[in-house]
């Protein structure tokens, strides 16, 4: 009898002794996966499963060289493409491409509030590309996005310079005209456009009389600031955007919206100045 139990615990110990030796395999295997996919997605520290951690020196000495193995595969066409849109911010230029939705409104303001603090006497280039609220006819976004980015380059320190790159419209014009002064630009091919606000009404006739009165509000509000970024009487706005009212950069010069149609001497003019 007592042999059988000193046999069947030898037999015991040694199949205990295989399944230690498999687990820390297959905990080794699972770290080794998890470093793979930290380098390939470009992470520096790697925090392995809680096996890995009792496992062997010689197993974590093999995965730390893996880890400094770079993992890019293919040519330069294959890769991911660069953050453009965080090149452009590390050079102080904020784009607004998109209709003025409150996402959209977010971001602009979180990024010329940033770059003030970043540094408050540098000036900020607003690059436009936007139809407004509205897009083909149907309301995207309510008119006090315009009403907030407008604040907020008024409440900043640093001199906004905005230019229209492809289309300006609406509150979108209103961004445009309100840079600084002798820093509002356009490019030959864009198109300025000045319209009245927007709005659709439902409910009750009490409810549609309160809507009435704020849209009414709002439009008081958007021709006294394009009244006094064109130099112009709020009394000739209201008439001259009586309907939509389109117009080409260099007329947008005369009517007091933009400063200065950019072309590609001009551009080179300026380039040649910053080196000098």
């Amino acid at each position: 009898m007592s042999v059988r139990t000193v046999i069947n615990g030898q037999v015991t110990a040694r199949a205990s002794a295989r399944v230690t030796s498999h687990t820390s395999v297959r905990g080794a295997a699972r770290g080794l996966t998890a470093r793979r996919a930290s380098v390939q997605a470009g992470q520096s520290r790697v925090v392995l499963p809680r096996a890995q951690r009792t496992a062997p020196c010689r197993a974590v000495r093999r995965l730390d060289v893996q880890a400094v193995i770079p993992m890019l595969q293919g040519d330069a066409s294959e890769q991911l493409p660069p953050d453009l849109p965080s090149f452009l911010f590390k050079e102080r230029i904020v784009y607004l491409g998109m209709s003025l939705v409150p996402s959209v409104t977010e971001l602009i303001l979180a990024e010329l509030l940033y770059l003030q603090y970043e540094n408050a006497d540098k000036p900020i280039t607003m690059y436009i590309n936007s139809t407004g609220t509205t897009k083909e006819g149907q309301k995207l976004g309510y008119d006090t996005e315009a009403f907030a980015i407008y604040d907020t380059m008024h409440y900043v320190k640093p001199a906004i310079h905005t230019l229209c790159v492809g289309n300006a419209w609406g509150e979108a014009a209103l961004l445009l005209s309100s840079g600084e002064k002798g820093y509002r630009a356009s490019l030959p091919s864009a198109t300025l456009m000045l319209k009245q606000p927007i709005s659709q009404f439902r409910g009750q006739a009490s409810d549609i009389e309160i809507q009435r009165k704020e849209i009414r509000n709002t439009k008081r509000m958007m021709f006294e600031i394009l009244a006094r970024n064109c130099d112009k009487e709020v009394e000739d706005l209201e008439r001259d955007v009586n309907r939509p009212l389109y117009l080409p950069p260099q007329q947008a010069v005369e009517y007091g919206l933009i400063d200065k149609v950019l072309s590609s001497a001009s551009v080179d003019k300026a380039a040649t100045r910053r080196n000098q």
